[in-house]
Parts: C-alpha cells; sequence; structure tokens
C-alpha cells in the first residue's frame, strides 16, 4: 500500500509520452494542489481533470468513467475517504480505477489503513515526490 521509489535510473517505470495516454480524476480541496497536479499530469501526456470537492468529483468519475482517481483525504464532506468508498461501490462488479490517496495531514500507519480500507491502491504523504506519483499511475496500464 506504500509508494517505493521506482527503481529505474529515470524514476519512471515506462515512458507515459508513447502509450495510451491515461484518464485521471484529481481531487483536492486546495486549488493550488490541483493545479500543480494537473500541470504534472499534462506534462507527460494524460488526460487529467481536476476537482475541488469531493462531491465534484464523484459526479464527474461516473461520466468520465477514469483509469486513476488521486483524491486528497482531507476534506470537507465527502472526504477522501467517503470518495474512494463511493468509488467502489459505484463501479460494483466492473474494474475499479486506479485509487491514489494523497494527504499531509493524515499520514500515520492507521490513516494508511483506513484508506486502504476505503479503497485506495495507495496512500502518498504531501508533498509527494513526483516521479513516485507518476510511476504509481503508470501501474493502471498493468491492469
Amino acid at each position: 500500500m506504500t509508494a517505493d521509489r521506482p527503481n529505474s535510473a529515470s524514476g519512471r517505470s515506462g515512458d507515459s509520452r508513447t502509450a495510451r495516454p491515461l484518464r485521471i480524476v484529481v481531487v483536492d480541496d486546495e486549488p493550488d494542489t490541483v493545479i500543480t497536479l494537473l500541470a504534472l499530469l499534462r506534462e507527460v501526456g494524460h488526460h487529467a481533470e481536476g476537482f475541488g470537492s469531493g462531491k465534484a468529483a464523484l459526479a464527474a468519475i461516473a461520466k468520465l468513467d477514469p483509469d486513476v482517481v488521486v483524491s486528497d483525504i482531507a476534506m470537507p464532506a465527502p472526504n477522501g475517504w467517503d470518495v474512494g468508498k463511493e468509488v467502489r461501490r459505484v463501479r460494483g462488479d466492473n474494474p475499479p480505477p486506479l485509487m491514489i490517496a494523497i494527504s499531509g495531514q493524515y499520514t500515520k500507519g492507521s490513516d494508511r489503513i483506513l484508506a486502504q480500507m476505503a479503497g485506495f491502491n495507495y496512500y502518498l504523504a504531501k508533498p509527494c515526490d513526483p516521479q513516485v506519483l507518476i510511476a504509481l499511475i503508470e501501474k493502471a496500464r498493468q491492469k
């Protein structure tokens, strides 16, 4: 559940610019975080959409059918844990997107366990290493 650094010298597990762009939803109540993550993800060739609340993100996820969801945990209701649970519930038997939680507030081991129970595949503490985030996102191609 924790993220380790990629083994490659470049810090990437593959070059996403030569592969099909992934559809990624970013949700965080901090606009600067959303803007930064969108710029990073688009720079490496992905289609990324950002949302400032869990409610807005959940409405969009149903329409966008993302490959990856990157969600903050500490947000007003619905918080990131709620977003993770709802995405898993709505998807039912369909394969869910790769789910990555990020948080600057909830960084204890118990918080990571709660994120896993909510359906997140990975958990990163803010500020997260961009190369680690990109490497985790590339794992969505292996699903």
